[in-house]
């Protein structure tokens, strides 16, 4: 006779404070996230291990009526003599600091495309297990026409996101050098970033 093993399911928050909560439940809206800290990944030849108790760390995040939001616009005036990666300056949103990381031709991951990434400045004044549940839009300003090539997402920030969010392929190179879609005139560039705070597993 073959036993089965039963994993005794752990409690992230009672139903009955979840539902009682004005932080965690906000208009019927509740935000979660997992972060994996350690995956084991076996060759084709191995048997996976499978280890008896997984690392995560599980959050649910605090919600405000009120989101936080802010909004930058980083004017580069010299996009064509741009080849390696470039950091916008600093803007503020929620009391922290961020950056946009510009690859101007690529990073690795792209396929002749324009890669863009948020990087949280002051990150490792974050607590380990801290994060940040962040509602990103990033827009490549049509100059002539005012029809923006935008696009959204959303993303954890956490200690350990040091390599920032966002889309290594951001948009084709030949459509932002295409004349005719207003992304580049002469040799300027305007990129616009909203960010909002859509949740915190923290009180700061």
């Amino acid at each position: 006779m073959s036993s089965r093993r039963i994993q005794r399911k752990k409690c992230l928050i009672p139903l009955e404070e979840l539902l009682k909560s004005s932080d965690f439940l906000v208009d019927d809206s509740c935000v979660f996230g997992v972060r994996i800290l350690k995956v084991d990944v076996s060759s084709q030849n191995k048997p996976t291990v499978i280890p008896k108790e997984p690392i995560m760390i599980q959050n649910i995040f605090l919600q405000k009526k009120g989101f936080i939001k802010g909004t930058y616009t980083w004017t580069m005036n010299n996009f064509l003599g741009m080849k390696l990666p470039v950091l916008s300056p600093a803007f503020e949103v929620g009391g922290h600091k961020w950056h946009i990381n510009m690859y101007p031709l690529g990073d690795q991951y792209s396929t002749n495309s324009l890669s863009l990434y948020l990087h949280q400045h002051d990150l490792n004044k974050l607590p380990l297990e801290s994060g940040m549940m962040i509602e990103l839009t990033l827009s490549i300003l049509d100059q002539k026409h005012e029809k923006h090539y935008t696009v959204t997402g959303r993303f954890l920030f956490a200690k350990t996101a040091k390599n920032g969010w966002g889309w290594p392929n951001f948009i084709p190179l030949k459509t932002l050098m295409d004349p005719s879609r207003g992304y580049l005139v002469g040799s300027n560039c305007i990129l616009k970033a909203d960010a909002t705070i859509i949740g915190s597993s923290n009180d700061g």
